[in-house]
């Protein structure tokens, strides 16, 4: 009997074996297409990735660019800021500068005809003005409080006065007032 059971399964090994082989060449098939199918895939992909990092690069370039300009733009407008501030302050000397040069110009102011001794019975109290445009003196008195109660410029009263010393005004003294300008 072993010999009758040995020759009947001698039959389907082989044919078991072929058909094996047949499945298992089917599955090297299948996994070359696969193989191959994702070996196109990866190259296409590996060409999009390569535009992404070229992409992701390029818009790095941008980000540095954009942040140099504005750090620039900054400098800029600060620098821009200090000129005006310098010119604005040079223009305001020069306005000042022109004042004065205007001022220094102007003719001096005429002044009015002043006695030197007052009328018969006309007697002026320190620090009133009499009808002959000419002021008394008082005690605390200076040029330029004169000026100020009087509505005249303190260069106007000088011009009007050649010959009297600021420094030295006397009680009683009388300086000629000049006349108002409209």
């Amino acid at each position: 009997m072993d010999t009758i059971s040995r020759e009947n399964n001698s039959n389907y090994l082989p044919i078991a074996g072929v058909l094996v082989g047949i499945i298992a060449l089917a599955f090297a098939c299948i996994a070359f297409v696969k193989a191959n199918a994702a070996s196109k895939e990866l190259a296409a992909n590996t060409e999009k990735i390569a535009s992404i990092e070229t992409i992701g690069s390029t818009a790095d370039s941008a980000a540095r660019a954009a942040q140099k300009a504005q750090s620039d733009i900054a400098s800029l407008q600060s620098q821009a800021q200090d000129l005006l501030s310098q010119h604005a302050t040079a223009i305001t000397a020069l306005q000042e500068s022109v004042k004065k040069l205007e001022e220094a110009a102007k003719p001096p102011p005429k002044a009015a005809k002043a006695s030197k001794a007052a009328p018969a019975g006309e007697v002026s109290a320190p620090g009133t003005v009499s009808s002959d445009g000419t002021y008394t003196i008082k005690s605390g008195d200076s040029l330029a409080k004169i000026a100020r109660a009087n509505g005249v410029s303190l260069a106007d009263l000088e011009a009007a006065n050649p010959g009297v010393d600021p420094k030295r005004l006397k009680v009683g003294q009388k300086i000629n007032l000049p006349t108002k300008q409209p």
